[in-house]
């Protein structure tokens, strides 16, 4: 069973996909960040010091960006279960593993 969506994040493998991207951004505010606090000389500044909250941050939103990828691939997952939105392949390999009687 195929479902059509009119808007582009309207479907669980869209929205896997938008937080590939996003944590991809993610990834490279930190690196960004963290070149940018290597190259501050000053030990003692306001700038290091917001640069220091600004990698925890950035941190933090790639950790949840991460268990967020993680709740979609488990709800595409179980949508399949549910559904037998299976594969003709994953079919064939559970008929090859099943017992024989």
């Amino acid at each position: 069973m195929a479902l059509e969506f009119d808007t582009p994040f309207a479907s669980i493998e869209s929205a896997h996909e938008f937080m590939g991207l996003l944590a991809e951004a993610a990834a490279d505010a930190r690196q960004t960040t963290e070149n940018d606090l290597a190259a501050t000389s000053d030990e003692v500044s306001r700038r290091r010091d917001a640069l220091r909250v600004v990698l925890y941050k950035v941190q933090k939103l790639e950790q949840h960006l991460a268990s967020s990828r993680r709740l979609l691939n488990d709800l595409r997952t179980l949508r399949r279960l549910l559904f037998e939105e299976r594969t003709e392949s994953t079919n064939a390999a559970e008929v090859r593993h099943k017992p024989a009687i």
